[in-house]
């Protein structure tokens, strides 16, 4: 099966950096400098080493274009895996140095750690990423606690409709806990 070709404005975003347009990289961060430092600050809960992987992050686009390749996906997916990479790696780094200073051992709960950030990042990710239409019923029923008939009537939809929005976002949702960067490795 043929992998559906990209947004163009991927596509003409890749080139734009190929061809090293500083303003591409600012169009850039403008779009997707949230997402890199909600993830990494997800990941690991560190404001400042967040704003150390944005930068790294970008800085890596910005000195490798090319590694995007459009025909594997979109931007916004590709720099999300990057983050993760990046601030796994990070994690990892600042754990074997407190082991190091510590003389502790690093074990389980450590990975167990990596693994729980990894998966909720995959899953702010992706609720982030689902139509605003079944985010909203989310919202309304796991925030807002609502059930379906309450979202329904809230959403202006019938509840056969909102029960089908809620299906569908749960399932989206559950794919961070099956994703294989959910396991504490990089893809």
């Amino acid at each position: 099966m043929a992998t559906p070709a990209p947004p163009r404005w991927d596509r003409a975003m890749q080139q734009r950096l190929a061809r090293g347009e500083e303003a591409a990289l600012g169009e850039l961060y403008d779009r997707f400098g949230p997402l890199v430092y909600g993830l990494a600050l997800r990941i690991l809960d560190d404001e400042d080493a967040a704003d150390r992987v944005t930068r790294e992050v970008f800085g890596h686009i910005w000195e490798n274009p090319d590694a995007y390749d459009p025909r594997d996906g979109n931007m916004r997916s590709w720099i999300a895996t990057l983050t993760q990479r990046q601030s796994v790696s990070r994690l990892r780094a600042f754990e074997a140095e407190r082991v190091r200073s510590g003389g502790q051992r690093a074990g389980e709960p450590f990975e167990a750690r990596v693994r729980e950030a990894n998966t909720a990042a995959r899953a702010d990710f992706i609720r982030d990423s689902m139509p605003a239409s079944i985010r909203a019923a989310l919202n309304l029923a796991y925030i807002q606690r609502r059930d379906y008939r309450q979202a329904a009537l809230e959403l202006g939809l019938s509840e056969v409709e909102a029960r089908r929005r809620m299906r569908l976002g749960l399932q989206m949702l559950a794919t961070a806990m099956q994703h294989p960067g959910a396991n504490g490795g990089a893809r």
